[in-house]
């Protein structure tokens, strides 16, 4: 599975995971929010473990910025609130280092 696949993939269950906790516990939603939640949050850690990467705290390090870009998308389309223009910036700042993270040169 293509590394970028595997953090879109990894951070829509992480985020979907932790909102059904969210809805349960803050929105007053019914307890069987945390059943798809559970499944939700094993698919994310299931989905990371596809990410190209020969150690584990790199490919973690650089999920991070996709997960901050992809949960304000999830702000925007899921709770209709628009990103201002600082979380927009701070998105390709995150996204920047996350590329630099992952795709810098090592040494072989």
């Amino acid at each position: 599975m293509p590394t970028i696949a595997a953090y879109l993939g990894a951070a829509l269950a992480e985020i979907a995971g932790c909102f059904a906790f969210w809805a349960w516990l803050r929105l007053g939603r019914s307890a069987l929010w945390i059943l798809p939640g559970m499944v939700s949050l094993a698919l994310f850690a299931f989905l990371l473990t596809r990410v190209e990467s020969a150690a584990a705290g790199r490919a973690y390090a650089a999920y991070g910025g996709v997960y901050i870009a992809a949960s304000l998308a999830w702000l925007w389309q899921v709770e209709s609130v628009a990103p201002d223009r600082w979380d927009l910036l701070g998105a390709v700042i995150c996204l920047t280092g996350a590329a630099i993270i992952l795709y810098g040169p090592r040494p072989a």
